[in-house]
């Protein structure tokens, strides 16, 4: 059990809290915090507010306009007044907060957008219902801070509850517009656009549409505007204006950009008395700029100007059935003609132009764009001037002359397109397509034309191949007479010589006739000797027998076949052989015993 000590300090304090809720309820006394703002609502007073009023600015009972700061607060008693304390409205870095005023003065019936007044930004209700501030969405915007905004007479819409209203979160964030692109912009507010105008003029001094009450005060239009947002953070009131992006204009090498404003100041033509096919304004009139855009990027509001590329290069347009990469000769074909001799045929045509970046204003000024100029100027000149020349000359005359009716051409149409401040660089003639049957028989034509030239070649040549034979049979003949005659001298010096050496080998013979014939005698004197002894010694049979042996001897002959056969019989060459043999033996040894005598 408690003693009696803690119940009485138990007693103690209870009965100091009670004294101190009393005093602060006699005192009226209200604490707000660093972050809270304190919202009084005075439960009764002697005066009521007027119909239609939300919060009071003389004391009225109900919601009223002053709020009350952190800190301590005095006369605020709990049966007359109620203090809500309410978090500041905290707007992040990067984002901005709409606001929207549950009571205050009517918004004219040609706005939607409560007008701006003075009231701190919307941290005084008071100025702001007694400066005339509107009721309904309001024009100003708060940006990245912490605010005390009276939660009774404004709703603050930042990302955390703009759901709640239909605001996306994206719309609350800074608007970044981002390089290299341009923002269009499209206003919500403000005066119609004027009669025969399709964008609203530019306006001094709101800072790019972020000042939208300045806008409104110097007489901006409603809708899309002639001024655009380059690259950059904007706080924008989405309910203002919307922004749409996109690229900028590029003009590339060896381009220019003509501008054809379709807004801007009043039509002043500056294109000179010379110029009679076009106008041509200075830059931020509406019309056709007389200056050019050069290669680059440029921030052009594309929804109310058009630019038209312009090739500085030259440019080769075909007539033919081919096409450049630029594809400005895509419509155009090989041109149909007929000749002086009735004949059709085809043309290619090469056409090269050259557009100087200064007259390029007047080119578009006068043909609205280059494929205007191609499709409207240059095929008629081109097609009709080969179309009209072609009756003048026949089909051959465009085959073997290409040279001259080219040139032709050249001068005529670079003469023609001067008008249109073009400059014709060449004109070149492509290929010729006559009709078949005509090339059939200029084909034949000409075959029998080079086999008769071929013929005239052949026979030249057998001529002079029959000069070429006569000349060499005559070559050759001569040279059998210089042979001949040769000859014939060196017969004669033959049989002279022949003469020479017979006397000499006559007289050569009848000397050794002389000596042989001595000789021959003296031989044969002593063979007869020789023979003469040998008969005397052997006998006359057997000296013939020895001679006739030694004959065989010297000639080698064979007297006795290799193989004899003896048949015993009675022939007589057997007998003969038998009986030399004998005697044969019997001179052999008859020799033996008495030796001839010398």
């Amino acid at each position: 059990m408690k003693t009696l000590f803690e119940l009485s300090l138990t007693y103690w304090w209870v009965t100091l809290i009670i004294l101190f809720f009393i005093v602060i309820n006699v005192l009226g006394i209200v604490h707000i915090g660093e972050q809270q703002v304190g919202v009084v609502i005075k439960r009764f007073a002697r005066k009521s507010l007027p119909p239609g009023e939300l919060i009071a600015l003389h004391g009225e009972a109900g919601y009223q306009a002053d709020t009350l700061p952190p800190g301590l607060h005095f006369g605020f008693w709990i049966w007359q007044y109620q203090v809500q304390r309410v978090s500041m409205v905290v707007v992040p870095q990067g984002e901005l907060a709409l606001i929207v005023a549950r009571t205050g003065a009517a918004i004219p019936p040609e706005r939607i957008l409560g007008r701006v007044v003075p009231c701190d930004h919307f941290q005084d209700a008071r100025a702001f219902l007694t400066n005339g501030g509107e009721k309904g969405r309001q024009l100003g915007v708060i940006t990245a801070g912490s605010y005390r905004i009276n939660p009774a007479l404004f709703t603050a819409l930042v990302t955390r509850n703009c759901h709640e209203h239909g605001i996306s979160p994206e719309s609350l964030r800074l608007l970044h517009v981002e390089p290299d692109r341009v923002g269009i912009v499209t206003t919500l507010d403000g005066l119609p656009i004027e009669q025969g105008e399709m964008a609203g003029p530019i306006v001094p001094g709101h800072n790019n549409f972020q000042d939208a009450q300045t806008f409104l005060n110097a007489g901006g239009s409603r809708g899309l505007q002639e001024q655009i947002l380059l690259s950059g953070q904007w706080n924008i009131n989405p309910w203002f204006a919307r922004i749409e992006q996109v690229e900028m204009i590029e003009i590339p090498i060896g381009h220019v950009g003509v501008v054809i404003s379709y807004v801007g100041k009043v039509h002043e033509d500056v294109s000179g008395p010379d110029f009679k096919h076009g106008d041509l304004v200075e830059v931020g009139h509406k019309g056709v700029w007389v200056k050019p855009l050069l290669p680059g990027k440029h921030p052009i509001n594309t929804h109310i100007m058009r630019v038209e590329l312009v090739p500085t290069t030259n440019i080769v347009l075909n007539w033919a059935n081919r096409t450049e990469a630029h594809h400005f000769d895509e419509k155009l074909n090989s041109i149909t003609v007929r000749s002086r001799d009735g004949f059709a045929f085809n043309l290619d045509v090469s056409q090269i132009i050259h557009i100087g970046a200064n007259e390029a204003p007047k080119v578009i000024s006068r043909a609205g764009s280059v494929q205007n100029l191609i499709d409207h100027a240059l095929q008629p000149i081109v097609g009709n001037y080969f179309r009209n020349s072609a009756q003048s000359y026949t089909v051959l005359d465009f085959l073997s002359a290409r040279t001259e009716r080219q040139n032709e051409a050249a001068q005529h149409i670079a003469a023609a397109l001067r008008e249109y401040d073009v400059e014709a660089i060449d004109t070149l003639i492509g290929d010729i397509t006559p009709p078949e049957s005509l090339m059939k028989t200029q084909t034949d034509r000409k075959l029998a034309e080079e086999q008769r030239k071929t013929y005239e070649i052949q026979e030249a040549a057998e001529k002079q191949r029959q000069q070429l034979v006569r000349q060499t049979s005559l070559a050759d003949i001569q040279h059998e007479m210089v042979k001949s005659e040769q000859g014939v001298q060196i017969a004669q010096l033959q049989a002279s010589a022949s003469v020479k050496k017979s006397e000499g080998e006559a007289a050569s013979t009848r000397l050794r006739a002389s000596g042989d014939a001595d000789a021959i005698r003296a031989t044969g004197q002593a063979k007869a000797e020789a023979h003469s002894a040998g008969i005397n010694a052997v006998g006359q049979d057997t000296y013939a027998l020895m001679q006739l042996f030694q004959i065989i001897a010297e000639k080698n002959l064979r007297v006795v076949p290799d193989v004899l056969v003896n048949g015993g019989g009675s022939s007589s060459n057997s007998g003969l052989i038998e009986a030399l043999m004998a005697m044969v033996a019997r001179n052999s040894s008859f020799r033996e015993v008495t030796p001839p005598s010398v």
